[in-house]
């Protein structure tokens, strides 16, 4: 809502902080639960259950970021750019798909 320099944005830019870094240590942790071959059924269930709730904390910062990034000014859709390139060539009375 605001500038991103409030109170509020310092809070939420350190939990998010610490959500990553605990997604970092989740990382490290599970390689070595998987490379253990006495890892049991209980400990791999947690930890992909600690996994899905870091993986929901992670996912909803990037798009609460993604809202609030600016409109681009420009349209990235190629489609978009040769279907007006074609109603250019209409109106012109050309066609560059067809050869005479």
């Amino acid at each position: 809502m605001g500038d991103g320099t409030g109170h509020v944005s310092r809070v939420a830019d350190n939990i998010e902080s610490i959500q990553l870094g605990m997604a970092d240590e989740l990382l490290r942790h599970v390689g070595d639960l998987a490379d253990d071959p006495k890892a049991t059924a209980p400990q791999l269930c947690y930890v992909v259950h600690r996994m899905a709730e870091s993986l929901r904390d992670v996912t909803r910062t990037a798009r609460s970021r993604e809202a609030r990034l600016p409109v681009p000014a420009y349209d990235d859709d190629p489609e978009e750019e040769v279907d007006e390139e074609e109603e250019g060539d209409e109106e012109r009375g050309t066609d560059r798909g067809r050869t005479s």
